[in-house]
């Protein structure tokens, strides 16, 4: 047998080292998890591989997706945001008081979408500028904006949108070739995530804040401005996936998105973001969303109280942020 040639040990070396790479990646063990729990459950149950429970889990897993991608940006930026359910729920009153007043949806819209800009906005000022914890302020902003909501409701459930009311059902509840309306708006966001994070000043700034950010000040990076627009950013995810939820739920109440924010958290943590900042991906944002979401459909099917959703999800996200140190501390 000849001996190999030299470009033959490069190439085994490049190929064992692309291996490697995908495999120390966090999020090829989650989708890979993903999708073994789908096999695992098409094979257990007569109902997941259905045509419609897959449009259920579909639709309801890029709700959460959408605010990941948001919080994905924040976490990866170095801080947190809490206040992304209270965000959505304010949002979604805006367009269904707007609409309910007679309003055509593209208003309603609009200001619903402007609404949430100024609550992210807000957000960074305080964070950036006047130099207050996220956590701090992101947990004041969960109370004041679901307050706000009530505020502008008057706390009743709103299920007549005027003139565009067909409109708002079938953007958030219709589908085009069979894909949820969600779903789609979902890749599109998610494509567009990638393409900032990767290829965008913006989206290597507020990785470089997030993994240092004294250097990025000292490299002459505009970091007070960087937050700002990735609290704006985290905030605009979440009042889109207000008003399509208005759409698929035909009528919205102020309990909308309550403790949403540990769902979307672990949606971006077990995608691979890192909570120390520095660390995250627009498709780890997405991948972790369903997981989520395969993991409560599962315990539907299996008959399983949902009160063990909480535990599911805690659990991993134990797992996800041992399995970043370990792969740190190894690297």
């Amino acid at each position: 047998m000849a001996n190999p040639t030299l470009a033959d040990v490069i190439n085994r070396s490049q190929h064992h080292g692309l291996i490697a790479r995908i495999t120390n990646q966090q999020i090829f063990w989650v989708f890979l998890a993903a999708v073994f729990a789908c096999l695992a459950l098409t094979i257990l149950t007569d109902s997941f591989a259905t045509e419609r429970n897959l449009f259920n889990v579909t639709r309801n897993f890029a709700f959460v997706g959408i605010v990941a991608l948001g919080m994905t940006a924040v976490i990866a930026s170095g801080g947190i945001d809490l206040s992304v359910g209270s965000t959505l729920v304010i949002s979604a009153m805006t367009v269904s008081v707007l609409m309910s007043a007679g309003m055509p949806f593209w208003v309603g819209c609009l200001a619903a979408l402007s609404v949430s800009l100024l609550v992210g906005a807000v957000n960074g000022v305080l964070i950036a500028y006047a130099k207050m914890p996220s956590f701090v302020v992101t947990l004041g902003m969960l109370s004041i904006a679901r307050s706000l909501a009530m505020v502008l409701s008057d706390n009743k459930m709103i299920y007549e949108f005027g003139p565009d009311h067909d409109f708002l059902l079938w953007l958030g509840g219709g589908a085009t070739f069979g894909l949820p309306h969600p779903l789609i708006i979902l890749i599109i966001l998610a494509c567009l995530t990638a393409f900032a994070f990767r290829h965008l000043r913006w989206g290597q700034h507020l990785f470089a804040i997030g993994g240092n950010e004294n250097a990025a000040v000292l490299t002459g990076i505009p970091v007070a401005r960087v937050k700002v627009s990735v609290y704006m950013f985290s905030a605009l995810m979440a009042g889109i996936a207000g008003v399509l939820e208005v759409g698929w739920l035909g009528g919205v109440t102020t309990n909308l998105g309550q403790a949403m924010e540990l769902t979307v958290i672990a949606a971006a943590v077990i995608g691979g973001a890192n909570l120390a900042g520095g660390g995250g991906t627009a498709f780890g944002a997405v991948v972790g969303a369903l997981l989520i979401e395969v993991i409560r459909n599962s315990l539907i099917l299996l008959g399983i109280s949902t009160f063990w959703q909480g535990t599911f999800v805690g659990s991993f996200i134990v797992v996800a942020v041992a399995f970043d140190r370990f792969r740190q501390r190894k690297t």
